[in-house]
């Protein structure tokens, strides 16, 4: 009896003891994960959480008005007056053209057809009608490459001529307009057509601009204002000029 009193005492004590452990190992642990001490240690070691930093703001746009593209050109030309006196004229076999500048014109015979066979130089013109182009050659080397229009109503005549005249200012009293850099090429019925530049109207506009490249002219073999000068003082007297489609 007194042998068993000691065991049961110590294994008591020994129970109470592990209580005491167990409670105060819980405490430790509730503290220790509640403190910001603690906080600060799981902050240092954790691993960081990436975030989306805000790069936009709210902005005030003025709302999109729609553009409108033209898809097309004229197709026609106009029938009434653009500019003052100006007209879109009809059909007619040649230009009615008078000189206007004191110097006497360079010309040759009048003739129905003068392709210049005495010419002995290397300059010759080509005008395609088909594609609305002129084509300059100094022998074999292309010098110039102009845009032009020639006659509606298929005008201006085919075959081969030559420069026959050479007026800075010529004057096309059919229509009361002058015609700058007038290099004739053939007579037609007592009128001669020629090359020229775009023409210029009594009020100072000049016909058919915007229109180069399709057939507008009453014959003649429109270029624009600055080929026309090149192209006037380059030619010579008995230039050849072939015309074809």
């Amino acid at each position: 009896m007194s042998t068993l009193l000691p065991t049961r005492r110590v294994r008591l004590l020994a129970s109470l003891w592990l209580l005491l452990l167990c409670t105060g190992a819980g405490l430790i642990v509730f503290f220790t994960g509640t403190s910001p001490a603690s906080a600060a240690i799981d902050m240092l070691f954790a691993s960081p959480t990436p975030t989306q930093e805000n790069l936009w703001a709210y902005v005030d746009l003025p709302k999109p008005t729609a553009t409108v593209v033209p898809t097309s050109i004229p197709t026609e030309i106009p029938a009434t007056p653009v500019s003052p006196a100006s007209e879109t004229p009809t059909a007619q076999p040649a230009m009615a053209m008078e000189i206007v500048d004191d110097t006497a014109p360079q010309a040759a015979q009048e003739s129905e057809n003068a392709p210049g066979a005495s010419y002995s130089g290397s300059k010759y013109i080509l005008v395609d009608i088909s594609d609305q182009h002129m084509y300059v050659y100094d022998g074999d080397a292309l010098i110039y490459s102009f845009v032009v229009s020639t006659g509606i109503g298929n005008s201006t005549r085919v075959g081969s001529f030559a420069v026959q005249s050479k007026i800075p200012s010529a004057y096309g009293s059919t229509w009361n307009i002058w015609m700058p850099n007038w290099l004739g090429i053939y007579w037609s019925h007592g009128l001669e057509n020629g090359i020229h530049a775009l023409p210029i109207l009594p009020g100072g506009g000049i016909l058919w601009e915007g229109y180069l490249g399709r057939p507008v002219s009453y014959g003649c073999v429109v270029l624009g204002t600055y080929e026309s000068q090149l192209l006037y003082d380059w030619a010579e007297i008995g230039t050849p000029v072939e015309i074809q489609w």
